[in-house]
């Protein structure tokens, strides 16, 4: 890290990610001279936690990029594709974690532990944060692909409403509470009832029967690994957890990699957490591991008992943190650390 200090812009504040973004750039000591929280004309004049500071929310539409190093997006894809390209104009080098920039060939999709030496090729001033499934699948997978070449992922995935936002949150506390006062639940965020029930749906639903959240698995896994060849068949699911996704991971590789080698690589692996006792609580869940940390946990790891080439893992992450906070961070901790 560098002596200089940067002007840090973090757009949609007041939302979750951006919030946990202010909270994660005071913890991790990130070199800021100055701080400016940005968010939509609704939410101007407020003011959000920066450390033991209090920063005044400033309107989006009517800020000046000039002068910013670095902004930290988290608005939605709609904000970022009118706003990112102007404070990019202005010199400030963007992190995007929407999907507007993701699939663009001269945009960077980086997750810090896989593929950080891509943050310098960004012609456009846009490096794009992965979808929070993608990246916490990847960190664990990225070492068994080095080795052995991965030939196919299928996943499963068991996705906490806080990748819904806030009203999704809302809406798994109020039925919870509803129903265990024996009163019908109302769906609103969600196509049916949440609380004590699964969803396999999220997003809009693909041509190919596959839904948008699924197909980025797909093309998010092939582009952070460089390997168009890699096969990707998830399902994605939401569950009624708060904070903290579980995946349910098979992978076949190209040349024979044991279990016993997955765990060992992955006890050195950056970002990974190995929690793999054959006993019970001997692995990682989203509440009692996941939900307000940083690592990647990885457990249940064993050979597959039908296929001579593959593997099971169970990988579980913060969301919120890993999954779009802190890998944004440290995209920009990298950023600095070339300066």
């Amino acid at each position: 890290m560098t002596n200089k200090t940067f002007k840090v812009a973090v757009v949609g504040a007041t939302g979750a990610v951006g919030e946990t973004m202010l909270s994660i750039l005071s913890e991790r000591n990130f070199p800021v001279g100055e701080l400016v929280a940005l968010a939509s004309a609704k939410s101007a004049g407020t003011k959000v936690k920066y450390g033991h500071k209090d920063i005044v929310v400033q309107d989006l539409a009517t800020f000046d990029p000039s002068g910013v190093d670095i902004a930290l997006f988290s608005a939605g894809g709609s904000t970022s594709k009118e706003y990112a390209p102007k404070f990019a104009a202005a010199g400030a080098v963007v992190i995007d974690n929407s999907s507007a920039f993701r699939y663009d060939d001269d945009v960077p999709l980086v997750v810090s532990e896989v593929n950080p030496d891509q943050v310098r090729n960004r012609p456009r001033g846009i490096i794009a944060n992965p979808n929070c499934s993608t990246m916490q699948m990847l960190v664990a997978l990225a070492p068994i692909h080095r080795k052995a070449g991965i030939e196919r992922i299928n996943v499963a995935t068991y996705q906490s409403v806080s990748g819904g936002g806030r009203s999704a949150l809302e809406e798994l506390g109020r039925q919870t509470a509803g129903i265990l006062n024996f009163q019908s639940p109302d769906p609103q965020r969600f196509p049916v009832q949440i609380a004590f029930n699964l969803i396999p749906h999220i997003d809009d639903f693909q041509d190919n029967g596959y839904t948008k959240e699924e197909m980025k698995l797909v093309w998010e896994t092939q582009k952070i690994l460089g390997d168009a060849a890699i096969k990707v068949n998830p399902t994605a699911v939401r569950v009624p957890v708060f904070y903290g996704h579980s995946e349910a991971v098979n992978v076949e590789t190209r040349e024979k990699i044991t279990a016993d080698e997955v765990r060992a690589m992955l006890q050195q692996a950056p970002g990974v957490e190995v929690v793999d006792d054959r006993k019970p609580g001997g692995y990682p869940t989203p509440v009692t591991h996941a939900s307000g940390n940083d690592a990647v946990y990885v457990g249940r790891i064993r050979d597959d008992a039908s296929h001579p080439r593959a593997v099971n893992l169970w990988i579980v992450s913060d969301n919120i943190r890993k999954g779009a906070a802190l890998n944004a961070v440290q995209i920009a901790e990298l950023i600095a650390a070339e300066s």
